[in-house]
């Protein structure tokens, strides 16, 4: 963005109520932006471009004025959506160009994950990649016939400009429309055979061994992570699902695997060392240059990834990301209502990356001499820089904080202990911090995603839970709440988005399957039963309306959404987890729950929904894998029985929430017959309490041991448990 607001500010930017200034009848080439609620179409609402929302009136205007659609697709922190915008959108050439010749839809992909979904196979389809912005041309019966991502405005190193692009395209349209007809049907003929899942045979232990070796073999053994090519893209559910491989095949390469990732990532610059919290990826193999967006979803997945972590290993570094973690989002991402905000941009007075990156200079500024040595010599502020401009290649000048080594590790070098080196770099990083607060903020996406806050309230219950920290439980209740109160209509469906006192835009399979996990976390944090019958709730109606009753797995819309070019049905993991990896988690867990073995088979089928994808592209299947994980068991079903408040079983509670049982549920049976505890999970009805203190029952593969009464026993009782399960 070009927009620079006043230093000192925190801006974000205002609801599409505040901006209406326009007529109703503003002529053809107005921008309709101004009244819409996302941020992403708000940075765009001033454009000479005369965008539309996607609406069924732009595309009969359309059909009327006889013009493709020229569809754009980003969000609020893409760096390359804020540099086409300058570059194109902004530009009056290219604006009249494309209002003469198009009309053009503007789309907030995090809004509309369903319209993004279907177009961005289209562009892999046709373009062997993928990326926002998003750019697809199509008819107005909505069939694509171009695709691609990042143009100029002027064509560069065989790219094609924004100038050339669009009039030969409409030069297609108006003379060889036959050709272009026949080709937007094929296309969106192979879309749509594209959308039904990839089913094979029943996945079984074979298929979880097939994903460790595969595992292995992507895995970077110097800088960790996966994958090969010049970015890092961390998936912090990779990690989730190699700890449980670790616990299940007492396998040590799958750990080592994890920790080297975690070890490398929070030493790298994309761990914000001064601010807490993950850039969005690395740009280079060494974690060191990120694009500095921040996610949310990246800081809950990340969050989750290194509670696991720490509770396999007991390492207080991991404790300590997923704290800090933690301390961000409720710092800089939680909205006054309790729900979390979206996103940071990367971007600050239009540079990207401007707002974390410093000079020696401006260290000694804050820091005076002697500390700023110390703080240059251990986070490699150098003069001249290391940080060079992805685009350009260009070094700023700049340097992005980063470790070579832990403090504890450097501290040798320093001539201190361990404690006093950490001591002194906490007294530094709060004075480097409050001197950053005085620089423009990156542009905040204040929009509150149903899909986003599940997986934050699942992160914040879980990481509460084993940390004993019970201020993120509460922050879990509250968004929970906030997200059941706000983000749901008159018939209590999900809504997708909250912004500026409104909540809208129909749910997809990700708010119902991560808002379930959320609610099943704050369950086993809390011992609520509210909170276990929303789930159950909650994951009932994304059956009823999202389930592919002939085929298995779940559908990405519901069945009564909006027609798109065609309905599909994924479970690829991306940046976030698939809908259907997570739907069958929640099933899994909600069928031991309750007892429920309808759950069960769902579960089940929706794995073998993809049964060929989880052998053929293991990396891209982490979450269904967990889920294939946990129903191949054994199953561990904990039964706490007595007053909530007693301290015993509050005792047992935080043995079982801070150790690593990825194959267990955990259940609080109160006292009495008129428990809902009892309606929701029947089974529960002769694990009774005791008149006085607490018992617990441990369920293994489907038959119970007896009752305990004391810590020792219990924590004797989940040693043996764990020792012959692997639970």
């Amino acid at each position: 963005m070009t927009h620079s607001p006043a230093p000192h500010a925190r801006p974000t930017i205002p609801a599409g109520d505040d901006l209406r200034r326009l007529p109703p009848d503003g002529g053809p080439d107005w921008n309709r932006l101004v009244f819409e609620q996302s941020p992403y179409l708000l940075q765009h609402a001033a454009n000479p471009v005369a965008w539309w929302p996607w609406c069924d009136e732009a595309f009969e205007r359309a059909r009327a004025e006889d013009k493709p659609v020229f569809l754009s697709v980003g969000y609020s922190t893409c760096h390359w959506c804020h540099v086409m915008e300058r570059e194109s959108f902004e530009d009056p050439e290219v604006a009249a160009v494309l209002n003469e010749h198009m009309i053009a839809i503007k789309v907030d992909r995090e809004e509309r994950p369903d319209i993004d979904h279907v177009y961005m196979t289209v562009t892999q389809a046709m373009t062997g990649q993928g990326g926002w912005p998003m750019t697809v041309v199509m008819t107005p019966d909505r069939k694509p016939f171009f695709a691609g991502t990042y143009f100029p405005k002027q064509g560069n190193w065989g790219r094609p400009g924004m100038m050339d692009l669009v009039p030969a395209l409409a030069r297609a349209w108006q003379q060889e429309r036959a050709k272009v007809l026949t080709s937007a049907d094929q296309i969106a003929d192979a879309i749509g055979r594209l959308g039904g899942g990839h089913p094979g045979d029943a996945p079984d232990e074979q298929t979880l061994r097939g994903a460790l070796r595969d595992f292995g073999a992507a895995f970077d053994r110097v800088h960790g992570g996966f994958g090969g090519g010049r970015n890092k893209f961390p998936v912090p559910h990779n990690q989730s699902l190699l700890l449980r491989l670790h616990r299940r095949f007492d396998d040590a390469n799958a750990l080592a695997m994890v920790e080297k990732t975690l070890h490398h990532m929070r030493l790298g610059g994309i761990w914000d060392h001064v601010g807490f919290g993950f850039h969005r990826y690395s740009t280079d193999d060494v974690w060191l240059l990120p694009h500095f967006e921040k996610m949310l979803y990246d800081q809950a997945l990340h969050a989750l990834s290194c509670v696991d972590a720490f509770v396999v290993t007991r390492k207080a570094e991991y404790a300590r990301t997923a704290r800090e973690i933690f301390a961000y989002v409720l710092r800089d991402m939680t909205a006054p209502e309790g729900g979390f905000t979206s996103a940071e941009d990367a971007d600050s007075e239009g540079v990207e990356g401007k707002f974390y990156v410093w000079t020696p200079g401006e260290v000694a500024e804050v820091l005076g001499a002697d500390d700023a040595a110390l703080f240059c010599r251990l986070f490699q502020i150098v003069e001249g820089g290391n940080f060079a401009d992805e685009a350009t290649g260009r070094r700023t000048g700049e340097s992005i904080p980063h470790l070579r080594q832990p403090l504890a590790a450097l501290a040798e070098a320093e001539g201190r202990t361990p404690e006093e080196l950490e001591a002194a770099w906490e007294s530094m990083r709060q004075q480097l911090f409050d001197a950053r607060e005085q620089r423009v903020h990156p542009y905040k996406d204040d929009k509150v995603l149903t899909d986003w806050n599940g997986l934050m309230i699942a992160a914040l219950a879980r990481g509460g839970a084993a940390l004993d920290a019970p201020e993120f439980v509460a922050a879990a209740d509250r968004a929970a709440d906030f997200v059941l109160g706000h983000l749901r209509d008159a018939d209590g469906r999900l809504l997708k988005r909250a912004r500026g006192g409104n909540a809208g835009l129909p749910a997809h399979l990700e708010d119902y399957a991560f808002v379930v996990w959320g609610l099943l976390e704050l369950y086993e944090a809390t011992f609520e039963a509210r909170w276990l019958e929303e789930a159950v709730a909650l994951n009932a109606r994304m059956v009823r309306h999202f389930h592919d009753a002939d085929g298995g797995g779940f559908f990405h819309t519901a069945d009564d959404s909006e027609a798109l070019l065609v309905r599909t049905k994924d479970g690829f993991d991306g940046a976030i987890p698939s809908g259907n990896g997570v739907a069958a988690c929640n099933l899994a867990r909600l069928a031991r729950l309750t007892g429920d073995a309808e759950l069960e088979r769902l579960a089940w089928g929706t794995l073998a929904a993809f049964g060929a994808s989880l052998v053929e592209q293991s990396l891209g299947h982490s979450q269904m894998l967990i889920a294939l994980d946990f129903l191949l068991g054994p199953p561990v079903e904990i039964v706490l029985a007595g007053e909530r408040t007693d301290a015993t079983l509050q005792a047992m509670a935080r043995e079982a929430r801070c150790r690593f049982l990825p194959r267990a549920v955990l259940l609080h049976r109160p006292p009495g017959d008129d428990a809902a505890i009892l309606r929701l999970a029947p089974f529960t009805h002769d694990q009774a309490a005791p008149a006085q203190g607490a018992v617990a029952y441990v369920c293994r593969n489907r038959a119970c041991e007896l009752p305990v009464r004391t810590l020792d026993e219990f924590r004797a009782r989940l040693d043996a448990t764990q020792s012959r399960s692997g639970a």
